[in-house]
């Protein structure tokens, strides 16, 4: 099986204050802290279903 070395930097664009409590914890383990940080993650199928969810809250770019 190929090693899938594709990355991801995801972006946290707006506040989750008002958000849904499962959107909130879905941003909080995929590591966000603050408002306009970053993070690099693998481009998988996990991933990309967590994006879908809380597409509104964050810009995705590819990684290199």
């Amino acid at each position: 099986m190929a090693e899938n070395t594709k990355k991801l930097k995801i972006t946290l664009v707006k506040s989750t204050i008002g958000a849904v409590p499962k959107n909130k914890e879905i941003i909080k383990s995929m590591g966000f802290h603050k408002t306009n940080s970053s993070v690099i993650l693998p481009d998988n199928e996990a991933t990309r279903g967590q994006i879908r969810l809380i597409a509104p809250y964050v810009k995705v770019e590819d990684a290199d």
